[in-house]
């Protein structure tokens, strides 16, 4: 079995540059082919999520007999075209994020979004986005991680509530704990309004998943907030989530995008699928937890849950 190398963090510039830590290498442009390198770069965005899931990718590709490293690039801006250069391989991506992303790379900010709640139509509207820049997107798993809304365990059994449909006919009052943009995003605030008939009230300005945000809604000083589906630590603040049971949140599924002239092939996407089978977005907020709130390292976490679902040897 390949070994998986330590994880190096870099700032990318443009395509090849970069500001501080090591340089990507140069690699051959991208070709319209499917290739099948043997020595993969996978990408991480640099947060908990990201991390866990690109260690588990390098893993993966490890015991399938590729030579693998992981990557820390700080955002899309940065990893996308060292993607579409080939100086990164592999990516772990949300499909509505980053189809909506990609066409407004192509058509400008201003464009209307691609993505929707069908993730059927979003993958479609994705692959083709990504075939053009020489990319290819791998099927979609089980695990999603999309904007949620969580109220405290407190306030949904005062009032019985399950889902977002439950507090637009309650008729409660809510003060909405989230981003700034919340008031325009219309998955957020108008969405709410529209979608379930929620009073919102006022946004408190606290951010999405924040700390202040969770200990405003515990204390009841808002009664909503925003943060993910994937959050792992709701229990801490006594918070649980509330089904988004008329999909206003768009297809956020996880999926791994490869570029297709090194990591195009048959045996990558094979080795990469076999997570989709197994990997939930309840087993993603437990993969969270252990590594933001019990301190513990990702690639531990990542290997120690591939193996936990035979999809490694134990040591």
């Amino acid at each position: 079995m390949a070994a998986v190398t330590s994880v190096t963090v870099l700032t990318v510039v443009g395509l090849t540059g970069c500001a501080r830590g090591p340089s990507l290498e140069t690699r051959p442009a991208i070709t319209a082919s499917p290739g099948d390198h043997r020595d993969l770069a996978i990408g991480s965005a640099g947060f908990t999520e990201s991390e866990l899931l690109a260690q588990m990718y390098a893993a993966l590709l490890a015991h399938a007999g590729y030579r693998t490293r992981v990557l820390t690039v700080g955002n899309r801006e940065l990893y996308e075209p060292a993607l579409e250069a080939g100086q990164i391989d592999v990516v772990p991506e949300y499909a509505a994020t980053f189809a909506d992303w990609l066409n407004a790379k192509d058509k400008g900010s201003t464009t209307a979004p691609v993505a929707s709640s069908d993730l059927g139509a979003t993958m479609a509207v994705l692959r083709r986005l990504a075939a053009a820049r020489g990319l290819t997107v791998l099927p979609a798993g089980r695990a999603v991680d999309q904007n949620a809304f969580a109220v405290s365990a407190a306030y949904a059994r005062k009032h019985q509530l399950k889902t977002l449909s439950d507090v637009g006919r309650a008729k409660l009052p809510v003060r909405l704990a989230a981003g700034d943009e919340c008031v325009q995003r219309p998955f957020c605030a108008p969405g709410l309004r529209k979608t379930y008939g929620i009073n919102i009230t006022a946004i408190d300005p606290k951010g999405i998943g924040t700390i202040p945000a969770k200990q405003a809604v515990q204390r009841g000083q808002d009664q909503m907030m925003v943060t993910t589906s994937t959050d792992a630590t709701l229990d801490q603040f006594g918070l649980v989530l509330l089904a988004d049971d008329k999909k206003l949140q768009n297809a956020d599924y996880v999926i791994p995008v490869v570029n297709r002239g090194r990591a195009g092939s048959v045996r990558v996407a094979a080795a990469l699928n076999r997570l989709n089978k197994v990997l939930t977005t309840a087993d993603l907020a437990h993969l969270n937890e252990q590594v933001d709130s019990w301190r513990r390292l990702p690639a531990d976490v990542a290997r120690n849950y591939l193996v936990s679902k035979r999809l490694l040897p134990r040591d």
